[in-house]
């Protein structure tokens, strides 16, 4: 496990209670007292920690490197063996960076789409940090098409930094595709949930984030912008981004209290990679609470409940 600055005393208590654990296999002592008093102290820690996170702290954790990913939380609530992955936007490439398929949950089938990054430094690079190139784009609007076709819901999962910001993306039309994505998903007749389970960064999120419902995990964040670029706008520096965070307004509270988004995903204490188990159920379960209440809709009704929704966002002077 991989800890941060701000949880360094949780750290420290880990390793205490490891040293603790190790005497007493070692010595035949009984430490079960003194190792049970560090557990409560290190269930108190985190309380105290978790329980008073600043905006960047909870973008922090979002990019934490434990962190489960789109692929993780796919595999880990579609039914087992289910998941079939889809490639290809059947013009230029497969992107890496965008990861989509069939999957079923408890029988009901389903279309997956997600922006994925990577563990291992080879695989970063590979999927270029969940940062999607327009053939990604375009693969997730093929498959959304496909979903449409045969009446299958689609489950967007977001996890992105931002488009990918290269010289050969822009040629390829990078803005079009994230424009089209957003156009067409305005007006698909299926069922739409949008999910940010870490990053959702600008028309990168945007691309494949316009749901009927659309949900924010506890310690994930939102916004056109991230803090390091915001605070590399305004001040010329990224020493100014954790007040760029406070003042964005890019938490899942933040967005709750807007109205931008419809609801907020519990997760485990410190976070979704504690217990990654405990985070795919509670998405499982949003998942399948807006299934059954969106079923009652036509798709003409999913389409313009969609398109009022993101309509009547933000405030407007005539």
């Amino acid at each position: 496990m991989e800890y941060l600055d701000f949880e360094k005393p949780i750290e420290e208590l880990m390793e205490q209670h490891s040293k603790c654990s190790l005497v007493g296999e070692e010595s035949g002592i009984d430490m079960k007292l003194a190792c049970n008093q560090l557990e409560d102290k290190i269930i108190a820690t985190k309380k105290k920690i978790y329980g008073k996170l600043t905006p960047w702290q909870k973008v922090q954790l979002s990019r934490h490197p434990n962190r489960p990913y789109a692929l993780d939380f796919i595999n880990g609530i579609a039914d087992k063996g289910s998941f079939l992955e889809l490639h290809g936007d059947r013009n230029f490439a497969d992107d890496p960076a965008m990861v989509g398929g069939l999957a079923t949950i408890e029988g009901q089938s389903v279309m997956f789409i997600g922006t994925q990054k990577g563990r291992t430094t080879k695989e970063r690079q590979h999927r270029r940090f969940g940062m999607s190139n327009p053939e990604g784009y375009r693969k997730a609007l093929r498959l959304m098409k496909l979903a449409e076709k045969f009446n299958i819901p689609i489950i967007t999962l977001v996890d992105t930094p931002g488009a990918y910001p290269g010289l050969e993306a822009e040629e390829r039309g990078q803005g079009e595709a994230i424009a089209r994505n957003i156009y067409e998903m305005t007006r698909m007749k299926v069922p739409i949930i949008t999910i940010v389970i870490g990053e959702g960064a600008s028309g990168g999120a945007l691309g494949i984030g316009v749901g009927n419902k659309v949900y924010m995990m506890e310690n994930s964040w939102y916004s056109v912008i991230s803090p390091e670029n915001c605070s590399a706008i305004l001040w010329r520096s990224w020493e100014y981004k954790e007040l760029a965070a406070e003042t964005m307004k890019l938490t899942a509270p933040d967005m709750l209290k807007e109205k931008l988004i419809d609801g907020i995903i519990e997760e485990p204490l410190g976070g979704a990679h504690y217990d990654p188990e405990i985070a795919f159920q509670n998405v499982k379960n949003t998942i399948q609470n807006n299934l059954k209440s969106l079923r009652k809709f036509s798709g003409k009704e999913l389409m313009k409940q969609r398109q009022d929704k993101f309509i009547n966002m933000g405030k407007f002077k005539g």
